[in-house]
């Protein structure tokens, strides 16, 4: 990673745009990829006048957006044939359908917030799809989630300088931190549904 950035500086300003674009669409495609701490190595050079901040902001959400919206049309187009086939005997069916129908409830809210919940951005796109959200609606909100966080990403590498660096471990923290509440969240979702089911019986 640090051979990369250190490429990465050394590249045309145009070069820098194109990479921040295409590493935040990998980033949601292929997960995890570290496109956060990319950004704020961007962020150090817009501080240093190699490149401009709105450029950067611009071209990195609509790299995360179109990687977002991907993501929402293979699940769109082929989620549920791939989660239902029975090649994938773990996944039980109920509890994809489970998943559905929650997401169909507060899926937008998931979707605004889908940026600053890292580990899961493919994943929540790819539910989004499945769940049928409205493409627009969903699309927006994405974009609206992208520009947020990576404003934020910028703004903090612009603001440390060649400090930059010191992020990286808060980042990784922050990421293990927000997939753990991820995880106890949907196993307490699962835990209550069963009990109630159990109740009702």
């Amino acid at each position: 990673m640090e051979q990369f950035i250190d490429t990465l500086i050394s590249l045309n300003p145009i070069w820098i745009y194109f990479v921040a674009a295409s590493i935040a669409y990998i980033e949601n495609i292929f997960p995890p990829f570290p496109s956060d701490v990319i950004l704020v190595a961007a962020g150090y050079l817009c501080a240093t006048g190699r490149v401009d901040f709105w450029i950067v902001l611009i071209a990195s959400t609509l790299g995360s957006n179109a990687g977002f919206v991907t993501m929402y049309k293979i699940g769109s187009w082929f989620g549920l044939k791939v989660l239902e086939a029975k090649r994938f005997k773990f996944l039980q069916l109920d509890k994809i359908h489970k998943v559905e129908a929650w997401f169909k409830k507060y899926g937008y809210f998931v979707v605004i917030v889908n940026r600053f919940l890292a580990g899961t951005r493919a994943v929540i796109a790819f539910f989004a799809g499945i769940s049928n959200l409205s493409f627009w609606k969903t699309t927006f909100l994405a974009f609206i989630s992208s520009l947020v966080w990576n404003a934020i990403l910028l703004f903090a590498g612009k603001s440390l300088g060649s400090n930059w660096r010191a992020i990286s471990p808060y980042l990784k923290t922050y990421g293990q931190i927000v997939l753990i509440i991820s995880v106890v969240v949907i196993l307490m979702t699962f835990g209550y549904g069963y009990l109630r089911n159990r109740k009702q019986q």
